[in-house]
């Protein structure tokens, strides 16, 4: 249904490998339900089930799902294109809400849309879907912070 709106050639030959070895110690997003559907250089989506521990009191996806969700792809996206022993961590972070969501499953695919030597600017769209149908209920922009090398350490 969607598709990469830039394709790009990763640094890392074997992103896949990588990514995939990632999402295992990703235990936030598997406590969530959250998993991987499409992987592409520069361009991942994600999808879960839409579970009761998903919503807020009025059965709405709750925003901090969305939230998290948007960073989600917009992390991995960016993680495709770095090199082999480079990560990436969120430098910013902004979801604007369009709508409420209800459905059966949350849906969020994000991209790069500039790649850097020292940030990557990423962008997110996140529907709720209900019955097959995609309702787009946000948005988002992110800034990852490339961190050069596996063993250096985050200062902070």
């Amino acid at each position: 249904m969607f598709q990469a709106p830039i394709h790009y050639t990763p640094k890392n030959p074997d992103f896949l490998k990588l990514i995939h070895e990632k999402v295992t110690r990703q235990h936030f997003m598997h406590h969530n339900g959250f998993e991987l559907t499409k992987i592409e250089p520069g361009y991942i989506e994600c999808e879960a089930k839409l579970d009761e521990h998903l919503t807020q009191q009025d059965g709405f996806v709750h925003g901090g799902v969305t939230s998290t969700i948007a960073d989600l792809v917009t992390g991995f996206a960016a993680f495709s294109l770095v090199s082999k022993d480079d990560r990436v961590v969120t430098s910013d972070l902004k979801v604007s809400y369009f709508h409420p969501g209800k459905g059966d499953k949350i849906f969020a695919r994000g991209w790069v849309i500039k790649p850097g030597n020292r940030l990557h600017y990423c962008e997110s769209e996140v529907y709720v879907v209900n019955n097959g149908e995609y309702k787009l209920i946000a948005k988002g922009t992110a800034i990852m912070a490339i961190i050069e090398g596996k063993n250096k350490e985050i200062e902070g």
